[in-house]
């Protein structure tokens, strides 16, 4: 049983005419119904009643052609289930790791739900890491994540570059008599960081250890803006993205710190599988809203399997 056969049979139900059914198909009229002739051997039963004219299904005719309606809805989904350029349906699997600003995302959301209002957004956060092996098993189909821009990937993902972005030291404003210091004129203050598990803190802990330095870790809390907070009130130092230090109510109230011996500067990258089906649109424009509003038009660096060529 073949698909075309199938819509053969459809054509000229719906039209109750061949040559009807032939034009729509762009086919011949004994084309057409040879192609349902086919169907009927398939079926081992007689579809149309040809002893009138124009022929019409029979009653068996009827019941198969309303099967043969669902088939082919059933069948044209599948299609667009898998085809690039069909407009994005189903559920879409976001994950953004636990720095991303909040409130440029909320927008962000909104509109994906405006442009796109037959998809149902699923959002996650969670650390880099874990959100890349989670597109990797397929219980994510996109992540924005924070990486070095030497990150090799694997074969099976797709990896778009779509900012870089510097990665601040900041504290309460008026705290230190100079904000151009090193580790060891700061490090006592104590520090407000995402928990165990986070890259900044985990580079944070390498270059202290490295200097001989204790970690001293005032407060542990996600949310940046939160954390923001509690750096203005004076509890301790933190580190914050530049877009969302632009973002933050907190702004005027926080010094940016030059630490002359560590820095951080990371790439945010869109990562999913190298097949997005339908969901291809709708995750491109994730990726191009998310790295505008980080400063750019996302027209990046795209990179399989280590391998690195301009889009």
């Amino acid at each position: 049983m073949k698909t075309e056969d199938l819509r053969a049979f459809d054509a000229v139900v719906r039209h109750g005419s061949i040559s009807l059914a032939a034009r729509e198909l762009g086919l011949t009229q004994p084309a057409t119904t040879r192609r349902i002739q086919n169907l009927e051997e398939s079926l081992g039963v007689q579809l149309l009643d040809r002893s009138i004219k124009p022929p019409k299904p029979s009653t068996l005719g009827l019941r198969v052609h309303a099967q043969t309606r669902a088939a082919l809805r059933e069948i044209d989904a599948l299609r667009d289930l898998v085809t690039t350029d069909a407009m994005p349906t189903g559920r879409l699997r976001l994950g953004l790791t636990h720095s991303m600003g909040a409130s440029s995302l909320v927008e962000l959301l909104q509109d994906m739900r405006t442009r796109f209002p037959e998809v149902q957004l699923q959002v996650a956060t969670d650390w880099s890491a874990r959100l890349v092996e989670a597109v990797q098993q397929g219980r994510l189909d996109a992540a924005a994540v924070f990486m070095p821009p030497s990150k090799l990937w694997p074969d099976t993902l797709s990896a778009q570059r779509l900012a870089s972005t510097e990665v601040l030291v900041v504290a309460a404003k008026g705290r230190f008599a100079r904000t151009s210091v090193r580790l060891k004129d700061v490090f006592d203050a104590g520090w407000i960081l995402n928990p165990d598990g986070c890259g900044f803190r985990a580079a944070l802990q390498r270059a202290l250890s490295e200097q001989g330095l204790p970690f001293q870790l005032s407060l542990e809390t996600h949310g940046s803006e939160l954390q923001l907070g509690l750096v203005a009130a004076g509890l301790g130092l933190g580190f914050v993205s530049r877009p969302a230090l632009q973002a933050s109510r907190h702004a005027e109230a926080l010094d940016v710190m030059t630490l002359r011996d560590f820095s951080l500067a990371l790439d945010v990258w869109l990562v999913s599988p190298t097949s997005q089906g339908n969901l291809q649109r709708a995750i491109e424009h994730f990726g191009a809203a998310l790295g505008r509003g980080m400063g750019t038009d996302a027209q990046g660096t795209t990179a399989r399997s280590g391998r690195r060529t301009k889009k």
